[in-house]
């Protein structure tokens, strides 16, 4: 499933994306520990302890080989070297070449396009180097935040399924985006 990985750190104007290490403790645990990163996401607010074990994992997730497997890099500042978020692939399929794209951002860094500059380099990786045929997205439609940056990305909401779980104790929604390979190569100009 995996072409050559691309050399850390993945630079783009603002950004770099890079494989999470000790060091980052602090600042994964400065937007874990919020309980408005965690309203829409499938775990609660994480202590020092639990993001020191949840770092251990993230660490690891470097490379996509079976289902549900993570790739997960940091989001870092290049002006001051600050850990801003973390930006995730998912194998869901390897038979049909889907993957799963997911995003979590320190919400002082939010507003300032940071989100959607990551975004775009994991849906590069996602096509070029595991060679994913299409891509989706998921959020709960009060995350509006999320379902914009998916609309800026130019995926389409192919699905918004009502009260289809239970989360965090109540009935939830999902709404469904995803992008294919040749659509993000047309939205790029870069058809084969």
């Amino acid at each position: 499933m995996t072409n050559q990985l691309p050399t850390y750190p993945i630079e783009t104007a603002r950004l770099y994306l890079r494989p999470f290490n000790d060091g980052d403790l602090d600042d994964v645990y400065e937007y874990s520990s919020r309980p408005d990163v965690t309203r829409y996401l499938p775990w609660d607010v994480r202590s020092r302890q639990q993001t020191k074990e949840i770092l251990s994992q993230k660490k690891n997730r470097t490379s996509l080989k079976a289902i549900n497997d993570i790739y997960n890099l940091a989001v870092v500042l290049k002006e001051t070297g600050k850990l801003i978020g973390d930006i995730l692939l998912f194998l869901r399929s390897v038979e049909f070449r889907q993957g799963e794209v997911g995003y979590v951002f320190n919400p002082t860094y939010h507003g300032r396009g940071y989100a959607t500059e990551a975004a775009k380099v994991m849906l590069q990786l996602g096509f070029e180097t595991f060679n994913f045929h299409r891509i989706y997205a998921r959020c709960d439609p009060r995350n509006t935040g999320s379902w914009k940056l998916m609309e800026r990305l130019g995926m389409r909401r192919e699905a918004h399924f009502i009260h289809n779980e239970i989360f965090k104790g109540e009935w939830g929604n999902e709404l469904i985006y995803a992008i294919l390979e040749h659509e993000l190569r047309a939205k790029n100009g870069r058809e084969k």
